[in-house]
């Protein structure tokens, strides 16, 4: 076998990789810029009239006779005037008074559900804003929140972590002490009816910031910051979606401890299998040191798994699938429809979106069908399992008022009883 002649290569100090860092996000930035072109910021969808009508489950004409009434946004003829068009406020106006049924009745808060898996590359970040999307064209009000420092939920809300978002902007103040709700780092989107709270690479202070306020403050929960952190605005949103770092960090536990709900984003291969059964193993640990062996407990409503980036001509995908199934079907379910590995969701993605993000597919419309059918599906899914809470916690606040004689102000009693008193 004839010798590679190749030239050794120069060593690479701290200064270099400052250098590539800074040359990074700029390109970054760029990128950006021709993508979003020629504004630099993501734009919500317009909807026409026969996807309006879609959305609401009703035929076009009677979408049309109903306009008549005048109560609801009319929408706008399109430039060449052969066509009404709908922006993302006036088909939520539409949405939430033909599903007033369905929304958050009073006597109920934001249902948290957070978006967890130990290894990246399983869909965890697309899971979580096609969800908060989906939510939302369902009428619900949603806060997102972003405490993976790679900040790739916050790039597809079109912000970039490394240019545009400060430590003050993210949930480390929270973290460290200085501020005692999330409020002040929420901001409103390009989407409406979604808030985010932003993340950055500064988030890895988190993991230093915790345990060190552990072992200096008497009585410190670490577990339980982002918990309290958001009790001041659960009466604001329906549903309050977190996106997490891919690992079982103090950033994870305080997102998973902060939750009703938990969905796993798992795609049918034998490593990611492997890799979700240490999760379960490690969370239970965890909640045993922190929780139970403190005579505390905690109660989920739900905890899902969804088949995410599945290939339907994988033969080995297929049997791991049986696992999953045969694995998770108790007290942890796997959810009813699977999310394919579709170019879709790739090319939406090279474009700083999502599924709901596309009002024209240039490829197959069968492909894009498919795939917008999943999510639409899962969002469906996900609701029920929401409205269910809704009506629990509507109970047991009717409960706590009957008992008490005063209304009952957190309903998922994460506040500290001294903090309630006051």
């Amino acid at each position: 076998m004839s010798k590679l002649n190749i030239k050794a290569p120069a060593p690479i100090g701290l200064t270099d990789i400052a250098e590539q860092a800074a040359h990074s996000v700029e390109m970054m930035s760029q990128i950006r810029s021709a993508m979003l072109s020629p504004t630099t910021h993501k734009a919500a969808p317009i909807w026409n009239l026969s996807q309006l009508a879609l959305l609401l489950g009703i035929e076009k004409g009677s979408l049309t006779h109903r306009m008549g009434r005048g109560d609801l946004p009319p929408g706008t003829l399109n430039d060449v005037g052969n066509r009404r068009q709908f922006t993302l406020p006036e088909v939520r106006a539409w949405v939430r008074e033909y599903r007033k049924e369905s929304l958050r009745p009073s006597g109920a808060e934001a249902v948290t559900i957070s978006i967890a898996n130990f290894k990246g590359g399983v869909g965890k970040t697309t899971t979580a804003i096609t969800l908060a999307q989906g939510m939302s064209l369902l009428g619900h009000r949603v806060l997102v929140i972003d405490t993976d420092p790679q900040g790739s939920l916050t790039t597809l809300f079109g912000i970039l972590p490394d240019a545009e978002v400060e430590e003050e902007d993210t949930i480390l103040p929270l973290v460290m002490g200085a501020e005692m709700s999330i409020r002040y780092a929420i901001r409103p989107t390009y989407w409406d009816g979604i808030d985010l709270v932003p993340a950055s690479p500064l988030l890895f202070g988190a993991e230093f910031a915790l345990p060190a306020r552990q072992t200096k403050e008497e009585g410190f929960e670490f577990w339980n910051v982002l918990n309290y952190g958001i009790d001041d605005v659960r009466a604001d949103y329906d549903v309050i979606v977190i996106d997490t770092p891919p690992a079982l960090s103090y950033t994870t536990i305080n997102a998973l401890l902060a939750s009703n709900g938990i969905i796993m984003p798992l795609p049918p291969s034998t490593l990611d299998f492997a890799s979700a059964a240490q999760f379960w193993s490690l969370f239970s640990d965890l909640t045993t040191q922190l929780l139970t062996n403190r005579g505390h407990d905690k109660q989920f409503d739900f905890m899902n798994i969804l088949l995410s980036r599945v290939d339907s001509s994988d033969a080995t995908g297929a049997i791991v699938k049986q696992w999953i199934q045969s694995t998770y079907a108790n007290r942890v379910s796997v959810l009813p429809m699977e999310i394919p590995k579709s170019a879709v969701t790739a090319s939406a993605t090279v474009e700083f979106g999502t599924v709901f993000d596309i009002t024209k597919y240039d490829g197959n419309a069968r492909t894009f069908k498919r795939a917008r059918d999943a999510y639409d599906l899962m969002v469906s899914y996900i609701e029920t399992s929401v409205q269910a809470v809704w009506r629990r916690q509507v109970e047991s606040n009717a409960g706590a008022t009957e008992t008490s004689g005063r209304s009952a102000t957190v309903l998922n009693r994460s506040t500290p009883a001294e903090k309630e008193a006051e």
